[in-house]
């Protein structure tokens, strides 16, 4: 059986589950089942999950879609946003725009902010942060557009 993971043949079977075969992965070194019961471990939840997260869907929204439960969902968003890399631009002399947006997570007093600059022209993304809203936690983000001498 290859690994789910890293589609490895490198894969030998290890244990049971409720009268299900377990495989264990010598190369990534995971375990993993022929076949799951809940939705959440199929393979295609989490790009799914992106394409709903696109499309402005609610995390409660996503949660009655793919039939998973809405911590679940945010436990996901989590795993995936700490895979998302910081964008590289370099163009110097371009106009720029800081923008910041907040939601809230659970209850209105436990407020995110989310500040991000793009280059006006071509909307791309330079930087962003997700966080609280104070001087420290901006300073990088407004650095970085200063060092691209915008016009």
């Amino acid at each position: 059986m290859n690994c789910i993971k890293c589609n490895s043949p490198n894969s030998i079977r290890k244990g049971l589950r409720k009268n299900k075969q377990r495989f264990y992965c010598k190369d990534c070194k995971c375990y993993f089942q022929s076949s799951y019961n809940y939705k959440a471990y199929k393979i295609e939840t989490n790009s799914l999950l992106i394409s709903l997260l696109k499309e402005g869907c609610s995390v409660r929204g996503i949660s009655r879609v793919l039939k998973i439960s809405k911590d679940t969902v945010l436990s996901r968003m989590l795993k995936i946003s700490r895979q998302i890399k910081v964008p590289y631009f370099n163009k110097l002399g371009c106009k720029f725009e800081i923008d910041e947006m907040w939601s809230f997570i659970g209850y209105k007093k436990n407020v995110t902010w989310i500040t991000y600059a793009l280059e006006r022209k071509t909307k791309s993304i330079i930087d962003f942060y997700v966080g609280r809203k104070t001087k420290e936690t901006i300073r990088p983000l407004i650095d970085k557009v200063l060092l691209l001498e915008p016009s």
